[in-house]
């Protein structure tokens, strides 16, 4: 099983970015899907998750920290996991990964200054 995250990097305020993460080895289209980040110091956040259903059914939801600045998305033809964020803030640095409730990738940084 890996969870490859890309897309991290050095953000100014008020910028964007958009995370993604590259699956294999499980049936991603089947499972549950979120991101989840963790600032130096701090506890592990839950930031948004996506079910695994059909386009027309599939439900997103999120932190009350991005709720209405982020977008969660999937792929499942490429078994990608999506995350773009708008606006960012000093809050939002942090190390951020794709998660299952099984499997975690190594995740990637986001810095925004």
């Amino acid at each position: 099983v890996q969870l490859v995250e890309s897309g991290g990097g050095l953000v100014q305020p008020g910028g964007s970015v958009t995370l993604s993460c590259a699956t294999s080895g499980f049936t991603f289209s089947t499972y549950a899907m979120s991101w989840v980040r963790q600032a130096p110091g701090k506890e592990v956040e839950w930031v948004a998750g996506i079910t695994s259903l059909p386009s027309l059914f599939r439900a997103a939801s999120y932190a009350d920290s991005v709720k209405g600045r982020s977008t969660i998305s999937r792929d499942n033809a490429k078994d990608t996991l999506y995350l773009q964020m708008n606006s960012l803030e000093s809050e939002d640095t942090a190390h951020y990964y794709c998660a299952t409730k099984e499997y975690w990738g190594q995740g990637t940084q986001v810095t925004v200054s």
